[in-house]
């Protein structure tokens, strides 16, 4: 099973989530549209740990960092959905998205249209701020919408137990991990949290 990471905003903290989770499952990384420097596929091979983790190239790889239907226009590319196709490899892959779900890839596509087309199990990242709840309980209604799989969510930030509880109770949908405002980030803050989300996932493929 892939995994396709996406969050409730830009800054939900959707690299620093595929790093734990490519840490935890020895999974390969995978982001096929980056906008603007510096790279994430980057920031990924700075965290991880593991000699198992395969970073793979960009399908697109924009110039400015915008929304990707912007940042395509500024460098005079037309992102097409069906040059999107995971790489080949035995190995599972995070396939870490580019702002929300429903940011546009180009006039008539939008991110959530690249999630049905790749066909992997949702992880949604939230972090934790005043309104956080709305965007993403608006998520949730999005992504299920359009019948698509969610794994669970991955909660970013200051604790708020009302806000996640809340969220959870809602949705019906699991915590997977809290992540906590860390002073700084490193391979050691990554592995930590990913010794403790590992289990659930080994678990999961333990019952099928």
């Amino acid at each position: 099973m892939n995994y396709f990471v996406t969050g409730i905003d830009t800054d939900s903290g959707k690299t620093l989530a595929s790093a734990i989770l490519c840490e935890a499952l020895k999974a390969d990384y995978w982001k096929p549209i980056q906008s603007g420097y510096p790279r994430d596929s980057e920031t990924i091979e700075s965290l991880i740990t593991n000699r198992v983790t395969v970073v793979h190239p960009e399908t697109y790889l924009l110039k400015t960092p915008a929304s990707p239907h912007a940042s395509a226009k500024i460098d005079e590319v037309e992102i097409n959905l069906e040059r999107f196709i995971i790489p080949k490899t035995e190995n599972r892959i995070v396939i870490e998205g580019a702002g929300g779900c429903l940011v546009p890839l180009n006039d008539n596509t939008l991110i959530v249209d690249l999630m049905a087309k790749l066909n992997s199990e949702i992880i949604l990242v939230a972090d934790l701020y005043l309104g956080s709840i709305n965007h993403t309980l608006l998520t949730i209604e999005a992504l299920m919408k359009r019948k698509l799989r969610i794994k669970g969510i991955i909660f970013n930030g200051e604790e708020n137990i009302e806000s996640q509880n809340f969220i959870t109770h809602y949705s019906k949908l699991p915590t997977l991990l809290h992540i906590r405002k860390e002073k700084t980030i490193t391979p050691e803050i990554v592995k930590h949290y990913a010794e403790r989300i590992a289990p659930l996932f080994y678990e999961s493929t333990n019952a099928r």
